[in-house]
């Protein structure tokens, strides 16, 4: 007994007459100090998941993020392309991973807002996944040949709403991302059109280029290149507060008929349910100190993608809400997958 109570503080050794007391106090005392020798996280490399390809915005994004990250944490972060399935694949991956903080997951919308809401899944986002840190959204912007009868979104809206199921609208794919903010789109100024659906963003802005197809709202990054070299006319951004990457370009909520309208395409960091607090409060730290760097930012730039910080917390009740907004466009257009 004496050499388990030598390790007592000063002033609590007992006389005898109590000591079994003060052994319980102590060695209860004992077992919440840190165990010496234990490492501090993070120890080892990290991976990060990116469930898409090489060369997609959410990778360019995350490599940036990755990159910063090591110098923070003092410890490689090592990017893993696990892309299939619209991102599900790699998701997935991060969902079933060990929650120790040593797999993370540069998420994004499609896999974790979208598709669980379109299809079942082998993971449940809320259930399965930690939010960390979001880190950005990507704006999307209302675009049309150069020739379109409309020269500001107020005269767009009007001609179009006026011709319920004239004019048609392109999107990446049913059920993506583009497709649910364009829906939103639709239904928040009234406009009634018919949807056509192509596989990517590419083919659908040449369509819309062309004429063969009225509008389409797509992201940024795919519309901005076609917008400077004048192949595409725009009418605004998708971001109530407007986008450092679309200069020029108001918001859709500075019309009337859209008030309020404020959606994009997230892109965050997030750890497998039940990673410990002390490691997610590390982890959005450090992407919190990353963000505000302006090489950051302006990298973010290049990918036009609007730097937009959230801490765990604000990116849950974010998650929740944009859910929320999704589900809603999905029952109100009976939207099903393909």
């Amino acid at each position: 007994m004496q050499s388990g109570l030598k390790d007592c503080p000063e002033g609590t050794r007992p006389g005898w007459q109590g000591w079994r007391v003060a052994a319980l106090f102590c060695f209860g005392l004992v077992a919440v100090l840190p165990t010496h020798g234990q490492a501090a996280y993070p120890d080892r490399a990290l991976r990060m998941i990116v469930p898409w390809p090489a060369g997609q915005a959410t990778d360019l994004g995350g490599r940036v993020i990755a990159q910063e990250l090591s110098r923070e944490l003092g410890q490689p972060v090592v990017v893993e392309n696990k892309a299939g399935a619209g991102g599900t694949i790699g998701t997935d991956m991060v969902a079933k991973a060990t929650p120790d903080g040593y797999t993370i997951l540069m998420a994004s919308s499609g896999p974790v807002s979208v598709s669980p809401l379109m299809q079942s899944l082998n993971y449940n986002p809320e259930k399965d996944l930690e939010p960390v840190a979001m880190v950005g959204l990507s704006p999307y912007t209302l675009v049309t040949a150069p020739d379109f009868p409309a020269k500001n979104l107020t005269e767009f809206l009007a001609l179009v709403k006026a011709s319920p199921g004239k004019y048609t609208f392109a999107s990446s794919g049913t059920g993506a991302t583009a497709h649910l903010i364009a829906e939103s789109f639709n239904g928040t100024a009234g406009i009634k059109a018919v949807h056509i659906p192509y596989k990517g963003s590419p083919p659908a802005l040449t369509d819309v280029a062309g004429g063969q197809v009225a509008y389409s709202v797509e992201t940024a990054a795919s519309t901005m290149p076609l917008i400077r070299s004048g192949k595409l006319r725009a009418y605004g951004v998708s971001l109530k507060k407007g986008s450092t990457v679309t200069p020029g370009l108001e918001p859709f909520a500075t019309n009337p008929a859209l008030k309020d309208f404020d959606l994009g395409a997230w892109i965050g960091v997030m750890v497998p349910a039940g990673t410990p607090k002390p490691v997610v409060d590390r982890l959005s730290t450090a992407i919190n100190k990353i963000m505000k760097k302006p090489e950051v930012q302006q990298a973010f730039g290049t990918i036009a993608i609007e730097v937009d910080y959230r801490d765990a917390p604000e990116f849950r009740q974010y998650l929740q809400s944009i859910s929320r907004e999704f589900a809603s466009v999905i029952k109100a257009n009976n939207i099903r997958a393909d």
